[in-house]
């Protein structure tokens, strides 16, 4: 196990060095120079090559990488030119909403797709089970901000039950205007949980030991929580994880249409004002995220599976 361990640890900082070099490298195969597109045509060369200068663009190639990566290393990120503020600044006051939105749309999504999960495994090909993959299939070919655009459209405009947009203070503000941002996105993973779970689900319930459970007389909600659900619930989870990709980019789009004020506006601005050092580090940010989530994902399985636990020693 600790052999495993360490082998998907040692990949995972590969992937980390892949992650810095390729976003350094974003900058400087892009066309122009980042400090003419950021200060724009009517600037001075002073003007540019003073900026140059101050983003590091002057040196060598192989210094500027050198810097980047300790600097990334140590969570250096340097100053936003277009904002004025230091970048680790900007991201420590919008990481908090981006972090409940994910959190609460993940909630969202477990929270009503282990249940739908469950009644199709246990009633399959039945109407049941056909209208529930309808549905989270539905769910999942909406496009994310014309699903966000339809519940503002429904439950904050039309019956004012929560706020369409904004971002309120305090725990019941928070929770309020998060809900229809984070349902959007739970719906959007709907399909994902259910169908994942659903399958690993199907397979787990034909195991040996869960018709001895069955034989033994439990009941169905111990035999399906305690023993079937221990080992069905870690593929929808390492599908999860490879799938965060797609949760942050949908998260950035549902922060646009209800005008969160998070990470992923923060991007959206950093694009139109051409701040690439704000740009380079949300990369590194996201990037980093799903690298790290990937790796927790693959230790718990083995520990929560023996199966895999008793392939990975054996590995």
């Amino acid at each position: 196990m600790a052999g495993y361990v360490l082998r998907r640890l040692g990949l995972s900082l590969l992937q980390l060095f892949g992650l810095v070099a390729v976003t350094f490298l974003l900058v400087h195969v892009l066309p122009g120079d980042p400090a003419r597109l950021l200060l724009g045509p009517s600037a001075s060369p002073a003007a540019v090559q003073n900026l140059d200068h101050q983003m590091g663009l002057d040196k060598p190639l192989g210094a500027q990488f050198t810097s980047f990566f300790g600097n990334s290393v140590q969570g250096h990120f340097g100053d936003s030119v277009a904002f004025g503020e230091p970048v680790g600044t900007l991201l420590s006051q919008r990481f908090a909403a981006s972090a409940l939105l994910l959190t609460y749309g993940l909630l969202i999504a477990f929270v009503l797709g282990i249940p739908l999960a469950i009644w199709a495994a246990v009633r399959p090909n039945r109407t049941a089970d056909h209208a529930i993959r309808v549905f989270t299939t539905a769910g999942f070919a909406m496009p994310t901000f014309w699903l966000g655009l339809m519940l503002a459209l429904i439950f904050g405009l039309q019956l004012h039950w929560f706020p369409s947009s904004g971002y309120d203070s305090g725990a019941g503000g928070i929770l309020r205007t998060l809900t229809l941002p984070a349902l959007a996105l739970g719906l959007s993973l709907l399909a994902i949980v259910v169908r994942t779970l659903r399958g690993s689900l199907r397979a787990v319930l034909s195991e040996e030991y869960i018709e001895a459970a069955w034989a033994r007389g439990l009941s169905g909600p111990r035999v399906i929580g305690r023993h079937a659900m221990r080992n069905a619930i870690m593929p929808t989870i390492s599908v999860l994880a490879v799938n965060l990709g797609f949760l942050i980019s949908g998260t950035v789009v549902i922060e646009q249409v209800f005008q969160i004020p998070g990470l992923g506006t923060l991007l959206v601005g950093a694009v139109q004002k051409r701040d690439y050092q704000v740009i380079q580090t949300l990369t590194l940010l996201a990037g980093f995220t799903v690298i790290v989530v990937g790796f927790l994902a693959d230790i718990a399985q083995p520990l929560l599976d023996p199966r895999v636990r008793l392939r990975a020693e054996n590995g």
